[in-house]
């Protein structure tokens, strides 16, 4: 259903791009160029300009709404956030049009500037907004009629947990959940609440079960001497993907104000928000990954070449390695390096590199030292396991022992893991567990401040890094 709606979205998108733009080159024709309105047609048809912009402006709105999230989540739109969002594209996108192609046509008055501007923004507004209304507000009937909802999962097993249910099942407007279960905080049960929805188990079993009803909302709904556990509850689910986590408020969140409500017709929950960034950030930051692992590859070309030959050359074995490392929400993915260690290097089970390390070849101690052997990785950013800054990614195993002393670790499977970090420019490499828990601080201060302004500062530090030769 998501795909479908998606695909509605961009095929209506498309073709009010394509419209606005036969619109305005009519207007730009007749009210512009005064051409007889018994000639517009043909010297519509017959422009070159007209059929570039045809095939190049569509897709350039596209890209657009790409960017700012537009295709994102279409199935739980809001049709005011709608408005804005259609608004806001529309301005930016007759601004760039405005000082690409029309800033340099031939006029009498200033006049004729911002009147095609204008046009176009009122009509591509017109245009794709209205498509664009029509396909939410039959999205929202077929929710607010229970045609469609999105599988909730509630924990909490009590008697706000039931209570719970009872406002979301008889509020005036329908709000879309599709209770599939409940799981227990402390194994506590209210026959009441079990006998409108499955007892699922304990949030020992969250991830599982995410997984296996593909829950889309979860609802924390736990009593107040249950309280110390929401922690516990939060770092559990920040690694089971972009799910909408609410909370059940008490009276201190009602008075302090951090209380959301979606609608006045629907009840108030405290809404944990998963996206570190603003949608345009997160996409700007993909685009940046793809055209940035690009051009380093490229420009690299001869230093691959020229590292693989010494590396084939100094120390038997093969010239990449690849290790597996969990990733972004917890997957496991392959990272690739440069080889800097002799073969057979941890027949003794997994180790960290240390200063003076003797598993460490000569030259791959070199590598190191510039970040070489990271090279490799820029084939991961563009597979979309890695981004270039980032958390550094760590075995399973290490993970263990990790989260065993620090379990907010699990904090960072929320974003993708890095070819470099903060904690990286800031730390360095770990070679404990106790150095990896100490660089940890600088990673989760990432979270907290995560930007691409954040991310720009860090990969000038890095390669500040790199010319120094500081790296170990």
């Amino acid at each position: 259903m998501q795909r479908k709606q998606t695909v509605k979205y961009i095929l209506f998108d498309l073709l009010a791009a394509m419209l606005s733009w036969v619109a305005l080159f009519l207007f730009r024709k007749s009210f512009m160029e005064r051409v007889p309105a018994d000639l517009i047609l043909d010297a519509t048809f017959s422009d070159a300009n007209f059929w570039l912009g045809l095939a190049a402006i569509p897709a350039g709105w596209l890209i657009l709404y790409t960017i700012q999230g537009t295709y994102r989540n279409v199935l739980r739109k809001a049709r005011t956030k709608e408005l804005l969002d259609t608004l806001l594209g529309t301005l930016i996108g007759a601004i760039v049009i405005f000082f690409l192609l029309l800033i340099d046509d031939n006029i009498a008055t200033y006049r004729n500037h911002y009147q095609p501007f204008l046009f176009l923004l009122g009509t591509h507004f017109l245009l794709t907004y209205i498509p664009r209304l029509t396909i939410t507000s039959q999205t929202a009937h077929r929710v607010h009629t229970r045609r469609l909802g999105f599988p909730t999962l509630v924990i909490g097993s009590k008697k706000k947990a039931f209570q719970t249910y009872l406002d979301l099942e008889n509020q005036e407007t329908y709000s879309g959940n599709l209770f599939v279960g409940f799981v227990t905080v402390n194994g506590e049960i209210e026959p009441q609440l079990q006998s409108v929805m499955p007892h699922l188990g304990s949030i020992a079993d969250l991830r599982s079960l995410i997984d296996k009803h593909a829950v889309e909302e979860v609802i924390i709904a736990v009593e107040n001497y249950e309280q110390e556990k929401i922690n516990e509850i939060l770092r559990s689910l920040n690694t089971c993907g972009d799910l909408i986590i609410k909370i059940t408020p008490d009276a201190r969140d009602l008075i302090i104000g951090s209380v959301k409500q979606e609608s006045i017709f629907h009840s108030p929950f405290i809404v944990i928000n998963n996206r570190l960034m603003a949608e345009w950030q997160y996409s700007v930051k993909r685009i940046a990954d793809i055209v940035l692992s690009l051009l380093a590859m490229i420009v690299l070309s001869p230093v691959y070449l020229i590292t693989a030959i010494i590396v084939r050359c100094t120390s038997p074995g093969p010239i990449f390695y690849a290790q597996e490392r969990v990733g972004y929400h917890g997957k496991p993915f392959r990272m690739h390096k440069f080889r800097s260690m002799y073969i057979d290097a941890e027949q003794a089970g997994p180790a960290l590199s240390k200063d003076n390390d003797p598993r460490i070849t000569p030259f791959g101690r070199f590598m190191r030292k510039v970040r070489l052997d990271e090279i490799p990785q820029f084939y991961n950013v563009l597979k979309g396991t890695m981004s270039i800054v980032g958390p550094r990614p760590e075995r399973q195993f290490y993970i263990d022992q990790i989260v065993k002393r620090a379990p907010e670790y699990l904090l960072l499977q929320r974003v993708k893991p890095g070819i470099t970090s903060w904690g990286q420019v800031k730390y360095g490499y770990a070679s404990n567990v106790d150095e990896m828990i100490e660089r940890l601080r600088y990673d989760l201060l990432y979270l907290d401040n995560m930007s691409i302004t954040t991310d720009l500062k860090i990969m000038v530090y890095t390669a500040k890094i790199i010319v120094q030769g500081r790296g170990k």
